[in-house]
């Protein structure tokens, strides 16, 4: 056995056992929740991204411009486009997000963002850190959380995926400590734990629902995982109107798909990994993860974005202008209502619903067969100015 091997291996760790604990002072030591009322203006960021993204960014930031032109107009909003993000750049600079974009970023108070290439072995491109995992560390946005409603299914669910834990924030941060071993890492800390948990029961009691689902795989990954579950139960006891009950994550990926059962669930609170194979999984019951926005929400900042990849295969194939913006005009809409625009969030979540799931005059195929982007956002804008909207959308969802 190699003790220099070994060794390497044990300092490899000790670093990242060290940064973990300078993290954890940080989290008890941040700064409170932003109050976007007395903010003004209030800085929303276009971050266009990689392949599609620029494509469905624009049609994005027009249904924003068009629901938010008031406050445009009277100063409390401004919005801005942020370049920088592509992979080209993001390698040219070998991180997986430059400085001076990072810099821009954070002027803003809240963005919007389209999805951006992850580098994977193989590749061209260096191997840098997602992008998403790190702004999410960067900007501290700890929680995910994905809405996911099919009325006719008697479907409606709200996901809090922990982010900027678990096996993704170490997923770059592996050692291959020889030919024949490889090791990565996963982190939960209590404090990490604490704050996605609270804030799903907090949702829960805000919105009058009375059950939250805490999905792990404690019965196998027993340390980290199980200090998610017991730090969940132990927050559970503080909202005794709430039932709380846990889910292991395989068989939950089954349970999600069983009529007789998924109905029941309506909060679930999970690691990142977890989190991001359910919420993809719970996405095909309203089409697809084009269809499904994604919030990235933090004390002091929040990026909403699309689910999906960049599929630069559109791109090369000259096809990008039919790339769906469903899922990021979803992520717009969260926005708006995170913001606390009630209304023009209901306006815009009303249209979504009559223009992609009942009338569907606009469908997007991803090819010349159906709509362009530009036409799906022109759909929805035009519905929404409709006088008689709420009628519309009630005759379509009471059939």
């Amino acid at each position: 056995m190699n003790n220099e091997t070994i060794q390497r291996a044990k300092d490899h760790f000790g670093r990242i056992v060290e940064e973990q604990l300078k993290r954890i002072e940080g989290m008890k030591n941040a700064q409170d929740w932003v109050n976007y009322s007395q903010v003004k203006p209030i800085i929303i960021g276009i971050l266009g991204g990689d392949g599609i993204g620029p494509f469905i960014a624009a049609e994005s930031r027009k249904i924003m411009e068009f629901l938010l032109q008031d406050e445009i107009k009277s100063g409390k909003i401004e919005i801005r486009n942020i370049e920088g993000l592509t992979i080209e750049n993001r390698a040219k600079h070998n991180k997986s997000v430059p400085d001076d974009v990072l810099e821009e970023i954070k002027k803003c108070h809240i963005t919007l963002k389209g999805p951006t290439t992850t580098p994977r072995k193989g590749d061209p491109w260096p191997n840098i850190e997602s992008c998403n995992v790190a702004l999410r560390r960067y900007l501290d946005l700890f929680a995910n959380v994905r809405p996911v409603k099919v009325p006719s299914e008697g479907i409606d669910w709200m996901f809090f995926r922990e982010n900027t834990e678990g096996a993704y924030v170490m997923g770059s941060r592996g050692i291959q400590v020889t030919d024949d071993l490889a090791v990565d890492f996963k982190v939960i800390t209590k404090q990490g734990a604490e704050r996605i948990i609270r804030m799903a029961f907090e949702y829960a009691k805000k919105n009058n629902i009375k059950k939250v689902t805490i999905v792990t795989k404690a019965n196998v990954i027993k340390t980290s995982d199980g200090l998610f579950l017991d730090t969940g139960y132990r927050i559970a006891q503080e909202y005794p109107e709430i039932e709380c009950d846990d889910w292991y994550i395989d068989i939950m990926t089954a349970k999600l798909i069983d009529p007789k059962r998924r109905t029941q669930f309506k909060v679930m609170v999970l690691p990142n990994l977890y989190g991001d194979i359910l919420t993809d999984e719970a996405a095909e019951f309203q089409g697809g993860v084009g269809t499904a926005g994604s919030a990235n929400i933090g004390k002091q900042y929040a990026m909403f974005e699309a689910i999906h990849g960049s599929a630069p295969r559109m791109v090369k194939e000259g096809r990008a202008q039919y790339a769906d913006p469903g899922s990021m005009i979803k992520a717009a809409s969260m926005l708006i209502d995170h913001l606390g625009y009630k209304e023009h969030h209901n306006k815009l979540e009303m249209a979504i619903d009559i223009c992609a799931n009942y009338e569907k005059k606009y469908v997007m195929t991803g090819r010349d067969t159906g709509a362009t982007g530009a036409e799906y956002a022109q759909y929805l804008m035009d519905t929404m100015q409709d006088p008689n909207l709420k009628e519309r959308w009630e005759r379509f969802v009471k059939g």
